[in-house]
């Protein structure tokens, strides 16, 4: 799926699969335009019936632009023991890492996602959310449309996913098993106990979830960062004292628990602490 004739097709299959964009004409766009437009298409269709033919277009074309950016596995990442010589609580399990969280080949990574459950609309938007289910694929978004219906069905049609719980996915074109959904506090004036507990309980219940589906290696983004406005050096000391927590408690469940953070200023905050 690497040449542009094959993402020229499937440019023409995602236009065809929606109802407003269907006549947009992209004959004299460049191929990184090309691309953003199937993003875009990605990330605005609604959950959904995929026809066969787009999915294998599309998860050849994930494949192929994964195999690009890299696959960065455990063995790649070195623990904060080796990495600093730290003496933080179970260095030897916990590790930071820089860079995209869809390149990363472990058990699970978390998804800072919004209360519907179903992903950011917003072509090419620059969160996390939308970055998760771009390299994903559509099949993610129908997963969790499947899974937010149940739960209307016994909620009411009205529900949304309350803060601080985690719902398990399967991957599909990312290299990771599973992604963790979780819903961070989000910060409209001051900061204060509850949304404090409202993050912790984010960590612990996605840490929970792990347990309960023997999944032993997991990578935290930097939940409530960012779009939702919480504090990044608060944000990184709650982080890891709820990980310590757990540890203390359930340690030989989880092998390893990586911290990755994508800005340079979240790098230097969580370095100063685990160095």
């Amino acid at each position: 799926m690497s040449t542009v004739k094959n993402i020229d097709i499937l440019l023409e299959k995602l236009k065809e699969d929606s109802q407003e964009y269907k006549m947009l004409e992209t004959a004299g766009y460049t191929l990184q335009e090309k691309k953003n437009t199937i993003r875009s298409l990605m990330n605005i269709r609604m959950p959904g019936a995929l026809s066969e033919e787009i999915s294998k277009l599309q998860d050849e074309y994930l494949q192929e632009e994964l195999k690009k950016k890299g696959v960065v596995t455990l063995a790649d990442i070195p623990t904060i023991e080796e990495q600093f010589h730290s003496k933080f609580p179970y260095a030897d399990k916990i590790g930071l890492w820089q860079g995209d969280i869809t390149r990363l080949k472990v058990g699970a990574i978390v998804n800072a996602a919004n209360s519907q459950l179903l992903g950011c609309f917003i072509p090419c938007h620059r969160c996390i959310d939308n970055a998760i289910h771009s390299a994903a694929g559509i099949q993610l978004r129908e997963e969790c449309s499947f899974i937010m219906k149940g739960r209307k069905m016994k909620f009411g049609r009205n529900y949304e996913e309350p803060t601080g719980t985690a719902t398990l996915t399967a991957g599909y074109n990312l290299p990771c098993d599973y992604v963790i959904h979780t819903v961070g506090p989000i910060i409209y004036g001051e900061l204060n106990d509850s949304l404090c507990q409202d993050l912790r309980n984010c960590y612990e219940n996605v840490l929970r979830c792990c347990m309960e589906h023997q999944i032993q290696s997991v990578a935290f983004c930097c939940i409530s960062t960012g779009e939702f406005h919480f504090p990044n050096d608060k944000a990184a000391e709650i982080a890891l004292e709820t990980v310590v927590h757990f540890l203390e408690k359930n340690d030989s469940f989880i092998e390893r628990i990586i911290f990755n953070v994508f800005k340079d200023s979240d790098l230097n905050i969580y370095r100063k602490i685990l160095s």
